[in-house]
């Protein structure tokens, strides 16, 4: 299923996805930057109701051209699949509004501050696209205000815990952070008139995200205080997530019995430890120094180690690792949000794939154990290898398979299912580690419980209902989440608004591994005792990225 080497995918569906990926660049500039494509870094993407028509327009006239195509052999069949069900999911999300909304992690209004940190600085006339694009701030989220005015016209006003936490976040980036950001810059790059522009530039971005906020507040009076989207709706969000149908009440009674079974594992992990429970075999390890650093610098040495590590000791053993995406780089992200990231290469390989920390405020510990499965979902085997490895396949995917195409239950259930393959390969036999995989696991299945409840508004069974109570609410989810996970209490309020305003997004991960996983048996059951696991993963992750529909669709004719 693979194009002669150095020639190119030429068939009619790779002509028609390679010119939507153009399109769509230029009328979205800051994917197209997240993307790692040249030639938008100065442009601002429209987020008025003006630019969503005119994407939704695309969205339509790419699907309705594909439609009429006949693909011309397996390949372009896993390609039409891949974009195909890519456009359906970009239409639904329209037609329901949910492309349209506020939240506090994934909305224009982060994206406008984001696409900052991936943008190129080493030369003067990048930092004039940086200051073009500073200069923009106020004009871009004034075209996202006309859009949550218009929806909150049309009844479809934000949810007030959205609301309210935009609101904080505004105002942090409104107090000096991009002025900051700006002052990072090699004095020697910028002659002074030009970094005076720049430093105006990023002081009229700071006063868009203040009068962002001002705006806000005026709309808090009507802002909604459900915040659940209804079963109807969150269909649509799951499915786009995953790219893959699945039964929410099955779904979501599997979650429960998915919990149960991690933490039936974790008991088995802390009794290695010699912990009487898991809670003080955790404390155990929180108190081992030989697992903990107290400088931020320190742990991301550690960090880009362990990363090199794995890269070196997988390439060429378990995995295709080819030589020029064998540099990860490991980086302390501006925003002090909390977590670990990554991003993705850029198309001319000159930006490397990065793995973002993004420090808490107010954290000066930091523990290794928690971290090292971390490291594997965010690098290799998880998505580095597999985001960094499709950059370069131009003889066997197209560039919108290249670079315009992420599914969220592809992605990030690839990078989980990651961790836990690292854990048979051994790269996790010591316990604590271990402990800490498990830790992640069952806080990523805690998630399938709370969203698919608290949007769908099922039932809560009857051991959860103690802490839950009888129905799902913000309160009972913390409450909920807490009892599952060894994180702290801002972090874990920060985790619920995320769900309440980013429906489907936060089970992509389990469910998504899930998935994978079912894929791999059905390979073992295909194919018997000629079943080989690095066969596997090289054809799966040869397919490129796409639902888990069309991947399963696709592996099963392999």
């Amino acid at each position: 299923m693979t194009a002669s080497a150095h020639q190119p995918p030429h068939s009619a569906v790779d002509v028609v996805a390679e010119e939507y990926l153009e399109a769509l660049a230029a009328l979205d500039p800051f994917a197209a930057t997240f993307a790692g494509l040249g030639g938008h870094d100065s442009e601002s993407t429209d987020y008025s109701p003006d630019g969503y028509a005119a994407r939704e327009t695309l969205h339509r006239e790419t699907l309705r051209h594909l439609s009429t195509l006949t693909p011309a052999d397996d390949r372009s069949r896993v390609a039409l699949a891949a974009i195909c069900e890519r456009l359906e999911a970009e239409i639904a999300l329209a037609e329901t509004r949910l492309d349209r909304t506020l939240n506090v992690i994934d909305s224009p209004l982060q994206d406008t501050r984001l696409v900052f940190s991936l943008m190129p600085t080493a030369t003067a006339p990048e930092w004039a696209a940086v200051e073009a694009r500073l200069a923009a701030v106020p004009r871009t989220l004034d075209g996202y205000r006309r859009t949550l005015a218009q929806e909150a016209g049309h009844g479809r006003p934000p949810t007030l815990r959205q609301v309210r936490g935009c609101v904080q976040q505004c105002a942090r980036l409104a107090d000096g952070f991009f002025r900051r950001l700006v002052g990072s810059q090699d004095e020697g790059v910028l002659e002074s008139t030009a970094r005076a522009r720049l430093t105006t530039a990023a002081g009229r971005a700071e006063h868009g995200y203040a009068d962002f906020a001002r705006f806000l507040e005026a709309l808090t009076p009507r802002a909604v205080d459900n915040d659940a989207v209804g079963t109807d709706r969150y269909a649509v969000a799951i499915r786009t997530a995953l790219g893959a149908d699945v039964d929410l009440g099955e779904t979501y009674a599997w979650g429960f019995a998915e919990l149960e079974r991690i933490e039936q594992e974790m008991v088995v992990a802390a009794r290695a430890l010699s912990g009487d429970d898991v809670v003080s075999a955790m404390d155990d390890l929180d108190a081992d120094p030989a697992r903990t650093f107290t400088e931020p610098e320190r742990f991301l040495a550690w960090m880009q180690d362990l990363s090199d590590r794995a890269v070196s000791d997988l390439a060429d053993t378990h995995f295709d690792i080819p030589e020029p995406v064998r540099r990860l780089e490991c980086r302390i992200a501006p925003q002090r949000d909390g977590g670990i990231y990554y991003t993705g290469p850029s198309e001319d390989l000159v930006r490397p794939g990065r793995m973002w920390w993004s420090v808490p405020e107010g954290t000066s510990t930091f523990h290794t154990w928690r971290e090292t499965s971390t490291v594997f979902h965010e690098g290799v085997p998880g998505h580095h290898l597999q985001v960094a490895q499709t950059a370069l396949r131009s003889d066997t995917l197209n560039r919108w398979q290249r670079r315009g195409c992420w599914v969220s239950g592809h992605g990030e259930g690839w990078a989980l299912y990651a961790e836990r393959l690292m854990a048979e390969l051994g790269w996790l036999d010591d316990p604590g580690d271990l402990l800490g995989m498990l830790d992640a696991q069952r806080f990523r299945a805690a998630r399938v419980c709370v969203d698919i409840g608290l949007h769908c508004g099922f039932p809560v069974p009857g051991p959860a209902e103690a802490l839950v109570g009888p129905s799902w609410t913000a309160p009972g989810a913390l409450a909920f989440l807490h009892a599952h996970s060894r994180l702290d209490e801002p972090t874990l309020r920060f985790e619920v608004d995320r769900y309440c305003g980013w429906p489907g997004q936060a089970p992509s991960y389990k469910v998504g591994e899930r998935l994978w996983l079912q894929a791999r048996a059905d390979a073992q059951a295909r194919h018997g005792a000629a079943f080989d696991l690095r066969r596997f993963h090289d054809q799966a992750l040869a397919l490129g990225p796409m639902g888990l529909d069309p991947l399963r669709a696709a592996l099963a004719r392999l």
